[in-house]
């Protein structure tokens, strides 16, 4: 694996004591199979943040700090790998007293990064894909000894994301609603936009959105409100980042709503005077992970719901091409020349016999 600055880190067998910088990063060693690895996280998942045994395995992690990891508990916790996220993100925990690459290599950690997130501000060029998400995870799975279950993760992906693809990729870029990440956590003093060589600029992009900002080169940028105001979105999400719980999630949902609804300069926004809103978290957002695709997901059955209606896009298991699923025999994948109202259960194989009123006698 390599740093932002194309520096490479090798790895002669799989790391047995894990520290990740954030809950993305966990949550993506956990859904490898890695979780007997990891040794500790800094902000930790919240309350039902994750899904079923995924967030009772997350529970049973080590946390090392709510926040930022400090530098003395970092460098004093036994790890060899400390997985980063932050790197270029000042304001999630790339700023502050973070240890020295000598430091690290005093301690017997090795330093690597989420690149796709990580390294954004020096990315060249704009991030319209999760090429870079994928690449991440794929290193991880080498690195920690599940290759296999990394590939499985990128494949089930890339199979959401071409689902919406079909369904809204053909939509001219001045015909899509126009979108507006609303970083409540960052302050509303003056907002902060996410540029177009961030993730979520990709995750935007994917579902068939156009990020209000995406002219803005780098990772994120502050702005001000009047600039909110220029671009008068068709939809706003509300970015809350984890709370701890679902209802302390809700709660500031509920406040980043209200706030946009009160004050002055975004009351008379399009989005606010038709509540057109979205509920997700920051994290599904902005920072790398297996979540992108399922935000994906989410953000494009909002903004598209005639098109990918949850009934006809199942996020799971979407099928991007091919015949329809219900004029298929589960067991048998092929043309739809056998339709199942012609065959009879017992006898597959065989089709109905013609009817004795549709026999014309001579």
């Amino acid at each position: 694996m390599s740093d932002c600055a194309g520096r490479e880190t090798s790895f002669s067998a799989p790391p047995r004591r894990i520290v990740t910088s954030n809950a993305a990063a966990l949550e993506l060693l956990l859904r490898l199979g890695a979780g007997d690895q990891v040794a500790g996280t800094g902000f930790p998942p919240g309350e039902g943040a994750l899904p079923g045994a995924l967030g009772v395995r997350a529970g049973d992690v080590k946390v090392l700090s709510r926040g930022v990891i400090p530098k003395e508990k970092l460098l004093g916790s036994g790890a060899d790998l400390y997985i980063d996220s932050f790197a270029s993100m000042g304001g999630m925990g790339g700023a502050g007293d973070a240890p020295a690459a000598a430091e690290f290599a005093a301690a017997g950690i090795k330093h690597v990064y989420l690149k796709s997130t990580a390294c954004a501000a020096a990315r060249k060029e704009p991030l319209t894909d999760l090429s870079a998400v994928e690449r991440d995870i794929t290193s991880l799975g080498a690195v920690t000894g599940h290759r296999d279950t990394a590939e499985e993760i990128v494949r089930g992906m890339r199979t959401k994301v071409a689902a919406v693809r079909k369904a809204v990729g053909g939509v001219p870029l001045r015909e899509r609603p126009s979108y507006f990440f609303f970083d409540y956590d960052a302050g509303t003093k003056q907002p902060m936009a996410v540029c177009d060589r961030q993730v979520a600029h990709a995750v935007i992009t994917l579902a068939g959105g156009r990020n209000v900002f995406g002219d803005c080169e780098g990772s994120f940028k502050p702005v001000g409100w009047e600039d909110v105001v220029a671009k008068d979105p068709d939809w706003i999400q509300l970015g809350v980042r984890n709370r701890g719980s679902a209802a302390a999630d809700e709660k500031a949902f509920d406040e980043a709503r209200a706030w946009l609804e009160r004050n002055p300069a975004t009351k008379g926004l399009r989005a606010v005077k038709a509540g057109r809103f979205l509920r997700i978290r920051s994290e599904a957002t902005t920072i790398a992970g297996v979540s992108n695709a399922d935000t994906v997901v989410r953000i494009a059955q909002r903004l598209y719901p005639d098109r990918l209606r949850p009934d006809r896009l199942r996020p799971d298991r979407p099928r991007p091409d091919g015949p329809r699923p219900d004029r298929l025999r589960a067991d048998r994948p092929g043309p739809d020349r056998l339709r199942l109202d012609r065959l009879r259960p017992d006898r597959p194989d065989r089709p109905r016999p013609v009817r004795s009123r549709e026999v014309r006698r001579p």
